[in-house]
């Protein structure tokens, strides 16, 4: 999540919409335990050994190996990456040359036991900032700033309350870092998605940058909402309830790549992304293991057409440790950084870094679907702001399900 450095002017006397708030976090909670149960222990509830096996597996064969598919292969040798060497630590190159940053040249292979408990637990939070100069190009199209509402933990389990909720885990040259993600359903395969939604500082560096490495999913990540002290003996089943699953391809939009900045930039409006993604270990569907996945609300209804927007996400910077999931419930306002760039929508939240790319939901005919993600917010953590998903980022979703979703 970016943040301005500018405090919030507080709006006063705005009316919560108490009862849909309750709904959306109810909907959610159903959505997430009404579906197939397939990858669950029927005695327990927990998730089933099946599934839990994912996260210390690897991807290759009997021989222990990781076996690199031929295509990812040849891109690699395509920028003269040798496949051996990136797997023995050759990812860890920075260097500009060795950047990828064009949006045909994503490239993800698997690294056996990458990303160990340990390593997940400390992540830093992708929070990177909006300039003083780019809040104050606000127009006069924004609502007035709303009053902070104070994220809440999610009950405990995650698997029974938001399962589709998960971290994304990835290497940057800064170290390894954090945000949050969604399971969301494949239109074109119903009941088999692999498809996860995030922001899309959290896949790519956007300008001048490239595509960030080792890039894997976590879906209720820390299931019982362990402490720190508590998760050092921790099994991975319960740091990683449904293992951990690897991004083979992923899509931001090319504002993004071309616009994003440190700053958020020209991209922000459309800091968004989905993934596509395997499990090391397993053949069933990350929707089939979870039992969830929420629609896309692609049609980008106005800030005053929606009572209630909730917002999901697994908070880093302190006062959180990003070891917990937390939500917000909020009555959306209307955001923008300039009058050339689309509205984004703005709720109170006091959520922080590391929730970047957390999906923001509502409730439509009694069923949650996500309608945004997190992407931008103030230095003092009072609110977040995350983009519209119209024609353009429905066009992504539609590329990435009928090129990689049957994959």
């Amino acid at each position: 999540m970016r943040s301005t450095r500018t405090p919030s002017a507080f709006r006063h006397g705005r009316r919560r919409a108490v009862l849909a708030a309750t709904a959306l976090a109810a909907t959610l909670t159903l959505t997430a335990t009404a579906c197939d149960d397939s990858g669950k222990d029927d005695a327990s509830g927990k998730p089933g050994a099946t599934a839990s096996q994912a996260a210390g597996d690897g991807s290759g064969g009997g021989d222990g190996k990781v076996h690199v598919p031929a295509d990812i292969a040849n891109r690699l040798k395509e920028h003269g990456i040798d496949v051996d060497q990136w797997q023995k630590g050759g990812w860890k190159d920075w260097d500009k040359d060795k950047w990828l940053s064009a949006a045909k040249d994503f490239v993800n292979p698997v690294i056996k036991g990458l990303w160990k408990p340990e390593r997940m637990k400390s992540a830093k939070e992708a929070n990177k900032t909006v300039t003083t100069k780019d809040a104050a190009a606000d127009q006069g199209v924004s609502d007035p700033a709303p009053q902070p509402v104070q994220a809440q933990a999610e009950k405990t389990p995650y698997h029974e309350n938001a399962a589709p909720v998960g971290k994304v885990f990835f290497d940057s040259p800064e170290g390894s870092m954090v945000c949050s993600g969604t399971v969301v359903k494949d239109v074109n395969h119903p009941g088999k998605s692999n498809l996860v939604w995030t922001a899309g500082h959290c896949v790519h560096a956007g300008q001048g940058g490239g595509w960030y490495r080792n890039l894997v999913f976590v879906p209720a990540y820390n299931d019982l909402g362990k402490s720190a002290s508590e998760l050092s003996n921790a099994d991975a089943s319960e740091v990683a309830p449904y293992g951990a699953w690897w991004a083979d391809w992923a899509s931001t939009s090319n504002q993004w790549i071309q616009g994003g900045s440190e700053t958020g930039g020209a991209g922000a409006a459309y800091d968004y992304a989905v993934l596509h993604v395997k499990p090391e270990s397993g053949s069933k569907s990350l929707e089939e293991t979870v039992g969830a996945a929420l629609d896309v609300d692609f049609s980008a209804p106005s800030a005053t057409e929606v009572t209630t927007m909730g917002a999901w996400g697994y908070p880093a910077a302190p006062p959180y440790n990003g070891l917990k999931m937390f939500r917000c419930l909020d009555r959306p306002g209307r955001f923008s950084l300039s009058p050339s760039l689309p509205t984004m929508y703005r709720i109170g939240c006091t959520m922080t870094g590391g929730s970047s790319g957390g999906g923001w939901f509502r409730v439509v005919g009694g069923k949650t679907e996500l309608v945004s993600n997190t992407s931008i917010g103030p230095s003092d953590n009072t609110w977040l702001a995350g983009p519209q998903l119209g024609q353009g980022a429905e066009a992504l979703y539609q590329n990435m399900s009928r090129t990689y979703g049957g994959q």
